[in-house]
């Protein structure tokens, strides 16, 4: 099993801030950096290929990745295009996590319709696809244009698809792509998910995907009593925003314990889901320092190495 891991630390989005956390989770044998993209909120990431071409001058082999790269916002030639120059700029290392965005406002604010993501969600990644093939695409009025560059990586990057909900599962199962699963369901729920996704992709032909990739929320704690108090942090903050899992138990979709706890609930996600990636997410943790994040993340890699 493969691990990636999100920055811990978003305070700063400069280029040194963040590729010095990439730098530090390459060494410490991560595979994959993960970014998101929302707007219009404090915290926002409205173009995480930007941010990621940046990470990219400072790293040499972890994977350059995006959570939710929203697809119904974006014109596909020009989305085709930037994703292809990311692939060449960092010599082929794009993982391509892929959504529809879920806030209406956010929709509409892009003159998007919420009734309409799905669809313009698969109309927008044909595009993608058939430009990175590198044969002509055809414009409604008949002319055509070919796609240069195209990606490193041939035909393109992996394309996975983050997906909440029952028409998003059958969708990216339908479409033959892997599921990212998102950082806030229970592991009970993951394995509904995975299964709907899987039936689904066998319904329209396809063999299920090889990738079986995961986020969760993984802090490595010192005792008890850090356990406790990253936990009830955990516990406030999914109240707070309303998260779909706030009614869980906090350790039905987190991982925060001591070594042994987490490595006893990895193999349990390994074995009941056969993750293939863990993406340690969500670790922005309020009240804790960014030394102590990365400790965290220092002796994550350790334990699960």
């Amino acid at each position: 099993m493969k691990i990636g891991v999100t920055p811990w630390d978003l305070s700063d989005k400069s280029a040194r801030s963040l590729s010095d956390q990439a730098a530090l989770a390459e060494r410490l044998g991560y595979t994959s950096f993960w970014l998101p993209e929302n707007h219009f909120n404090p915290h926002a990431i409205p173009d995480p290929l930007m941010l990621l071409a940046a990470i990219a001058a400072g790293t040499q082999t972890i994977r350059l990745a995006t959570t939710s790269f929203l697809l119904p916002l974006r014109n596909p030639l020009q989305a085709a295009e930037q994703v292809a120059v990311l692939d060449q700029l960092s010599q082929g290392r794009v993982i391509l996590g892929v959504g529809r965005g879920y806030a209406p406002v956010m929709l509409k604010a892009f003159n998007v319709q919420p009734r309409d993501k799905r669809r313009l969600f698969e109309e927008c990644l044909e595009l993608m696809r058939q430009a990175w093939s590198g044969e002509p695409v055809r414009l409604d009025d008949g002319l055509s244009i070919t796609l240069d560059p195209l990606p490193l990586q041939k035909p393109h990057p992996p394309i996975w698809v983050a997906a909440f909900g029952p028409k998003a599962l059958a969708q990216a199962g339908r479409l033959g792509l892997p599921y990212l699963a998102s950082p806030v369901e229970t592991l009970p729920t993951l394995v509904d998910n995975y299964q709907r996704h899987g039936v689904a992709a066998l319904e329209a032909g396809h063999s299920a995907p090889r990738e079986v990739p995961a986020m969760r929320t993984l802090f490595l704690a010192r005792n008890a009593a850090e356990t406790s108090r990253v936990r009830e942090h955990l516990h406030r903050e999914a109240q707070a925003t309303g998260r779909l899992a706030v009614d869980a138990e906090v350790e039905q979709w987190s991982i925060v314990g001591e070594a042994s706890y987490v490595q006893e609930r990895v193999l349990e996600y390994r074995e009941t889901l056969g993750l293939t990636h863990l993406i340690v997410t969500r670790l922005r943790i309020g009240g804790l320092p960014r030394e102590r994040l990365e400790r965290s993340v220092a002796e994550t890699a350790e334990a699960l190495a």
